[in-house]
């Protein structure tokens, strides 16, 4: 097939690499304007462009998509389908028109649930126990298009929003070449969304990774894992932010041990990590890292730095 893909990050990119390899003629390549990066601040490609680039793909970076100029210059490449993975911009309905099969697609969670733009890490964040990928027919609503194909796996005990994003990142890729099979063959029917069964997801800030210690450890503990690796669970230790990049909840007897400590005070620090109390139960944190130093396990940390007992955080 002749296809138009659209996409800018990292999880994009595999997607790209798989349609070009299972041999699609991808005529062209739309992704995010060039971004000024570090101290230099000179310009840096997006992953699919350094991959369309390295393809000699042509790409098209327009300021904003819905333009009149950047749509006539959409048409002077064929395609009969567009492929969008987490491109970053909103299509217009001509757009959308344009194609003859129209626009597909590739959406990390199993619509109508997470719909947005974070749903990798919201699945990690919610305790979900299954997510997987979609590939939708697109209409102007954000994720609101009918269903035309989806790929499911569960979750891992320890799972990390980076961990499910590149697990994401290649079932999508997969996908998208069985549901592009599919298409040409016919085999595709569409299921419109149950409205009923929608979920939205927000966008993710450094803010959202403040732990509240009031809250569960449970809680807590998927928290520290949806927003690893960015932007990060902390807290602060002596003014000082203290991001927290591995922890579990403590067994039974320990959360009893910790009931009467107010929430966030550190009940112990020893060889099997930093207990920490909760509003419901107790959180054991076992890799760590304060501003200014390297990320480490707690055994580490507690060589350089002393933690009593009853010590506050946050």
């Amino acid at each position: 097939m002749k296809i138009i893909f659209m996409g800018t990050p990292d999880f994009a990119v595999g997607a790209l690499d798989a349609l070009y390899r299972a041999g699609h003629e991808i005529t062209a390549v739309v992704t995010q304007p060039d971004k000024a990066k570090g101290r230099s601040d000179k310009p840096v490609y997006s992953p699919v462009k350094a991959y369309a680039v390295e393809k000699d793909i042509p790409v098209l970076q327009p300021e904003r998509i819905r333009k009149p100029e950047a749509v006539e210059e959409l048409r002077r490449y064929p395609a009969e389908v567009f492929v969008v993975a987490a491109f970053g911009q909103i299509l217009s309905r001509e757009i959308l028109e344009m194609p003859a099969l129209g626009c597909l697609n590739i959406h990390a969670s199993l619509l109508p649930k997470y719909r947005g733009s974070s749903p990798i890490q919201w699945a990690v964040i919610n305790g979900e126990q299954k997510s997987g990928v979609t590939i939708m027919q697109m209409n102007e609503g954000v994720d609101t298009g009918d269903i035309l194909y989806q790929r499911e796996i569960s979750l891992a005990e320890k799972e990390t929003g980076g961990s499910l994003f590149e697990k994401l990142s290649a079932l999508g890729a997969e996908a998208i070449v069985e549901a592009l099979e599919l298409l040409r063959e016919g085999g595709l029917r569409p299921i419109p969304q149950d409205e009923n069964q929608a979920s939205h997801t927000t966008m993710l800030n450094k803010a959202m990774g403040r732990m509240d210690f009031s809250r569960s450890a449970a809680e807590l503990e998927r928290l520290v894992r949806g927003l690893n690796p960015w932007p990060s669970a902390y807290t602060f230790l002596g003014g000082k932010q203290l991001k927290i990049w591995d922890a579990e909840v403590c067994p039974e007897e320990e959360e009893q041990e910790a009931c009467k400590a107010p929430a966030g005070s550190v009940m112990s620090a020893g060889g099997k990590g930093i207990v920490i109390k909760c509003g419901q139960g107790a959180l054991r944190v076992q890799e760590l890292q304060l501003e200014g130093r390297k990320r480490m396990s707690a055994h580490d940390f507690l060589l350089g730095k002393e933690l009593p007992a009853g010590t506050l955080l946050g």
